[in-house]
């Protein structure tokens, strides 16, 4: 199978309470005008990026039942991540992992590290 643009994202899996986030370039303001200041990426604490896929979110535990007419499956149920994919994420780097996928550099963030999150009301 060959990975296009319109299905490369569902390729990848992202786990549990984590986020894959695609970081903007230095300067770049979103619509409403929210940027981070040259000197505060330049110390690389704090980046931002746009939210491409996030995890399923916290499994909450399933408490141990041995009932023989039960079904074997599994059913892990979570609690979803307040993130969304399209949202613009503040995080701290150094909670962060960067990573290489098709030649550009994403960062696998968990839900703790991001800081804020800005969402358009139309999406």
């Amino acid at each position: 199978m060959r990975v296009t643009t319109d299905n490369k994202w569902k390729k990848l899996i992202i786990i549990g309470d984590r986020v894959l986030v695609k970081p903007t370039h230095p300067g770049e303001r979103t619509a409403s005008g929210l940027y981070l200041p040259p000197g505060v990426q330049e110390r690389e604490k704090v980046q931002q990026g746009y939210v491409i896929k996030t995890g399923p979110g916290y499994a909450i535990p399933m408490p141990v039942e041995n009932e023989p007419w039960k079904s074997d499956e599994e059913q892990v149920k979570y609690v979803p991540l307040q993130a969304k994919e399209g949202d613009l994420a503040i995080f701290l780097v150094s909670g962060a992992t960067e990573v290489m996928y098709e030649n550009d550099k994403y960062f696998i963030v968990p839900q703790g590290a991001i800081l804020m999150l800005e969402r358009e009301e139309d999406m």
